[in-house]
C-alpha cells in the first residue's frame, strides 16, 4: 500500500503513526511469543522447563528487574511507561494536548 505522505494532513499523519505503533506492538508480541515457544522447546529437549532454566539464571545474578509501569496508553494498552527515562511519544503528545500524567496512571 502506497501513501502520499506529502499530501496528508497532520491529523492523517498522526493517525497513521498511531496505526503503525499498534502494528509494531503486535509484531513484537508475536515475535516474543514465538521466541518463548522456541526457548521452551529447546529447554524440553535438554530435560528442563523454561522456568527451570530461567530460575538458574536468576541465582547467578541474571538481568536486573525492570521498574514496574506506572502509566498506560489507553489507546494501546501494550504501551506502558515506568515514569523513568525518556518520555515515550504517546506521553509527549498527550501532554502537548493538555492532558496530565494522572490521566494515564495505572
Amino acid at each position: 500500500m502506497d501513501y502520499d505522505l506529502k499530501n496528508m494532513s497532520r491529523n492523517e499523519l498522526q493517525k497513521l503513526s498511531k496505526d503503525v505503533e499498534r502494528a509494531l506492538a503486535t509484531v513484537d508480541e508475536r515475535r516474543r511469543a514465538e521466541a518463548r515457544s522456541a526457548a521452551e522447546k529447546a529447554a524440553r529437549e535438554h530435560g528442563f522447563s523454561l522456568d527451570d532454566v530461567l530460575e538458574g539464571q536468576k541465582k547467578k545474578g541474571g538481568p536486573k528487574t525492570k521498574n514496574p509501569p506506572k502509566y498506560r496508553n489507553p489507546e494501546n494498552p501494550t504501551q506502558t511507561w515506568s515514569g523513568r527515562g525518556r518520555q515515550p511519544g504517546w506521553i509527549k503528545e498527550a501532554l502537548e494536548d493538555g492532558k496530565s500524567l494522572d490521566d494515564f496512571a495505572i
